[in-house]
C-alpha cells in the first residue's frame, strides 16, 4: 500500500464517524425564600407605552392535539375531571377557584388568568420581547404558577392590577398569591417598581415559611 492510500484508509473512519450527541442544558432552577426572591428582581419603572392586548396572541393549541392554551389549563386544574369530547368540549367536572376559595362545576363561569396580567407584563419588561416570547408568555403551560383557572368575577375584579392594587380576598389564599406572583416575574425576569416591592414585601413578612420554585423561562 503507498503511503497515500495508507493515509487514506487511516483517516476514513475519522470521517465517517458520528459526531457525539449534545445534551440539552437544563432548564435555570430558582428555589429560594419568598422574601429573597422578591429582593432578586430588577427594580424598574413601568411603562405602558405602546401596549396592546393584541400584542399577545392566545389562546393557541401549541401541540396540536385539539385543545387550546384554555382547554388545557381547564383539564389540568381540575378537581373532577371532566369529559373530553370532539373539539376538546368539556362537559361534567369540576374546579376549584383558590382567589376566593370556592368551587364549581361551570366551566364557563371561569377565566384563564395571566398571573402577571398581559399589560402588568408589558409594562415590566414583555414590551421588548419579539411576538414570538410574548406569545410563549400568554400561553404558559410550562409552570402551572403562569396560568390559573379561576371564577370571572375576580379575574375581572383583579384586571391588570399588581399587588399593590388588588389582592386576593380569600386569607388562606394570601401566601400561595404572593409565590405564584413572584414566582412568574421571576420566571420570566420581570421587573418590578417599587410600590409593588413594597406590597410585596409586607406580605412576605406573613407567610415566613414561603418559598419560590421555578424554572427560568426562554
Amino acid at each position: 500500500m503507498t503511503r497515500g492510500l495508507l493515509t487514506a484508509a487511516l483517516t476514513l473512519p475519522l470521517l465517517t464517524a458520528a459526531a457525539p450527541a449534545v445534551a440539552e442544558p437544563a432548564p435555570q432552577h430558582i428555589d429560594l425564600p419568598v422574601q429573597r426572591a422578591i429582593d432578586s428582581l430588577p427594580l424598574a419603572t413601568e411603562n405602558r407605552t405602546g401596549y396592546k392586548r393584541t400584542s399577545f396572541r392566545h389562546w393557541i393549541d401549541a401541540d396540536r392535539d385539539g385543545c387550546n392554551t384554555r382547554q388545557e389549563v381547564l383539564i389540568a386544574e381540575a378537581t373532577e375531571a371532566p369529559t373530553v369530547g370532539p373539539g376538546c368540549t368539556l362537559t361534567g367536572g369540576r374546579w376549584h377557584s383558590y382567589y376566593e376559595d370556592a368551587d364549581t362545576d361551570n366551566a364557563r363561569g371561569l377565566d384563564i388568568d395571566h398571573m402577571v396580567p398581559l399589560a402588568e407584563a408589558w409594562d415590566s419588561g414583555a414590551s421588548g420581547w419579539d411576538a414570538k416570547k410574548r406569545e410563549r408568555y400568554a400561553n404558559d403551560l410550562g409552570s402551572e404558577r403562569s396560568l390559573v383557572a379561576v371564577t370571572a368575577k375576580y379575574n375581572r375584579q383583579k384586571a391588570d392590577k399588581d399587588p399593590s392594587d388588588w389582592w386576593v380576598p380569600s386569607h388562606r389564599a394570601s401566601c400561595q398569591y404572593l409565590a405564584d406572583w413572584v414566582a412568574t416575574k421571576t420566571r420570566w425576569k420581570l421587573a418590578i417598581d417599587q410600590k409593588e416591592k413594597t406590597a410585596l414585601d409586607g406580605r412576605a413578612v406573613q407567610c415566613p415559611t414561603t418559598k419560590v420554585s421555578t424554572d427560568i423561562a426562554d
